[in-house]
């Protein structure tokens, strides 16, 4: 009995000098006294989260910066530089019998709304058309407004002789046949916008361009060729 008053009493003595060194040195405060503790409000973080490991998106490429439109070219339109009438082809006359002072220039007369750029030279149907000059024959061609025509180059290939309204064509003419002058080429007819009652040659001659286009060159006067 009494051992067990005496360790009662060691031990209330042994909290009471624990209680005093705890009090003297501050470490033990009365609960209302204690420092509440401090809260510190999240801010969220506006900075995208990026994992670990993870790849990044590729950064864009610049724009190209377009390069500058090339000028549009236009087509050259096709140059022709007249001969002067001393250096024009002497032609033959493309039908036998036909006194050239009896004929008349009608060269610039109006035809249809155009300029008729040719020389008419009237015969009888039938009659033979001859070459006005040595020449391959370029093109055999069926016009609505000339009817049987052909086109011949001379040799030079600077000239174009052009003949419309034929009734029919030589014999065994065709492109490529190589013509001299005095060959018959075809027979006088009214084909084409001729009157079927006024049977005729419509015969033009055209200096050609650098692309020696068989339809396309500048219209001279036949007149001034013919001897």
């Amino acid at each position: 009995m009494r051992t067990a008053v005496a360790f009662a009493l060691g031990f209330a003595a042994g909290m009471l000098c624990l209680s005093v060194a705890l009090w003297s040195t501050g470490r033990l405060l009365p609960t209302s006294a204690q420092a509440a503790p401090t809260v510190v409000e999240a801010i969220p973080d506006k900075t995208p989260s990026i994992r670990a490991n993870a790849s990044l998106p590729p950064e864009p490429e610049p724009s190209p910066t377009p390069a500058p439109a090339a000028p549009e070219v236009l087509p050259q339109p096709e140059v022709v530089v007249p001969v002067a009438p001393g250096a024009q082809p002497s032609l033959a006359m493309p039908i036998a019998g036909v006194d050239i002072h009896k004929l008349r220039s009608n060269f610039s007369e109006a035809r249809g709304g155009h300029s008729h750029e040719a020389l008419d030279i009237m015969a009888s149907r039938g009659t033979p058309v001859m070459a006005v000059a040595e020449g391959n024959v370029v093109k055999l061609f069926t016009s609505k407004w000339g009817g049987l025509t052909v086109y011949q180059f001379d040799d030079s290939r600077t000239w174009c002789y052009y003949y419309a309204h034929l009734d029919r064509y030589a014999a065994e003419l065709k492109e490529g046949t190589l013509l001299r002058k005095g060959d018959v080429l075809g027979y006088v007819g009214s084909t084409g916008d001729a009157s079927p009652n006024a049977p005729h040659l419509h015969f033009a001659v055209f200096q050609l361009g650098p692309e020696k286009k068989w339809w396309k060159g500048t219209a001279v006067d036949p007149l001034t060729m013919l001897k």
